[in-house]
């Protein structure tokens, strides 16, 4: 086994009191020979840590076959003087992958006493809303900007390794030195991240409420509403999101949501469409109890789709049914409307469910707001 030790100056990009005092955190990563714990070994184990101010990196490495027991007893020794565990997708593969290890190899490890921070857990319910091209950890760096020297896959690097074992090759072992330690240096990097599901999980105030026009390119104006929303929590990176009827663009503390409004004639549809007439020339429907005066000529019975009253005006859409009277086109439209006038976003109840509607809408799968 060889241990690796070296000093790192590492950004301080993220308020890391956030998630716990910092002589508690520890960042870690693991390299192996396969996805599998039953049919593949370990071979590196990497830490990055924070101790009198400054970052330190410690590697563990089997440089033998039979090294893998050794790299395990001195990991588990380490982590008993933390208790926050960080990392990306190691809830998903790299602490159940040890934990098979620790089973084969009949090692009493596990990691009961530390929390564990999954950085990809916390940011996947809003990978479509920030437009993340994958989950994986180049592609968040790359939403960041953050640039790395590494150019190889950890599954790149497996027959690396196993060359590296029968030749002790200097270049082959710093390959396989580098990836983990680019690895490990770009988990702090990548924290920023963690700011987006801070900015989204916490209040937001309505700033401001405006109605707009765009033009289109045949010079037909439609009317939307633009809503600005202000948080606490700041984000690193600027980014827009957008699927119709609601495009949104978030830059520091501020979420500027621009929903299309819908100008002209709307629909309310009544469920119980059996008690109603439909009365042919007025285009509308009326109860049964009055429509009995209308002349049987002039009215028929109603139908799912004949059963409304119509209302003009500038609507607003909501994606469930938060005001009333409900509006549609078709009664069996996904997207509702009510009138603008009749919706009342300076209500704080109202405006945080119509934001989550719209955060949803986004592609935001678990707003908490």
């Amino acid at each position: 086994m060889i241990t690796i030790e070296k000093q790192l100056q590492l950004p301080n990009t993220y308020p890391l009191e956030r998630i716990g005092r910092l002589s508690e955190l520890l960042f870690f990563d693991i390299e192996t020979t396969g996805f599998s714990g039953d049919y593949s070994n370990l071979y590196l184990i990497g830490c990055t840590y924070c101790r009198e101010g400054a970052w330190h990196l410690i590697q563990w490495f089997a440089d033998t076959a039979d090294s893998e027991a050794d790299i395990l007893h001195e990991f588990f020794h380490f982590l008993e003087q933390y208790q926050i565990l960080i990392h990306f997708n190691g809830d998903g593969f790299d602490i159940p992958y040890l934990m098979k290890r620790c089973r084969k190899l009949g090692l009493p490890y596990d990691f009961s006493k530390v929390t564990s921070i999954d950085i990809y857990r916390r940011i996947k319910p809003y990978r479509s809303f920030l437009g993340l091209e994958s989950m994986k950890q180049k592609a968040i760096e790359q939403f960041l900007g953050v640039s790395r020297t590494d150019c190889y896959s950890g599954g790149q690097l497996i027959e690396v390794y196993h060359d590296y074992l029968m030749t002790h090759e200097p270049f082959l072992y710093d390959l396989l030195i580098l990836h983990n330690e680019d690895d490990l240096k770009g988990m702090p990097a990548i924290l920023p991240i963690l700011n987006y599901p801070d900015f989204l999980e916490h209040p937001f105030r309505l700033a401001g409420q405006t109605i707009t026009e765009e033009v289109d390119l045949f010079g037909d104006h439609h009317p939307q509403l633009s809503l600005v929303c202000e948080s606490d929590y700041e984000v690193p990176v600027s980014f827009d999101s957008n699927h119709a009827p609601v495009s949104c663009t978030v830059e520091g503390n501020q979420m500027t949501l621009t929903i299309d409004l819908y100008e002209g004639t709307l629909k309310h549809f009544y469920p119980n469409y059996k008690d109603y007439y439909y009365l042919i020339y007025e285009d509308t429907a009326v109860h049964k109890s009055i429509g009995e005066y209308v002349g049987k000529d002039a009215r028929t019975r109603a139908t799912a789709k004949t059963c409304y009253t119509k209302k003009d005006g500038c609507f607003l859409p909501q994606f469930s049914p938060l005001w009333e009277p409900v509006l549609k086109q078709e009664p069996k439209d996904r997207i509702s409307y009510v009138d603008l006038k009749d919706a009342c976003l300076q209500d704080p109840a109202c405006f945080r469910a119509y934001l989550t509607q719209l955060l949803q809408h986004l592609g935001v799968k678990q707003p908490v707001l």
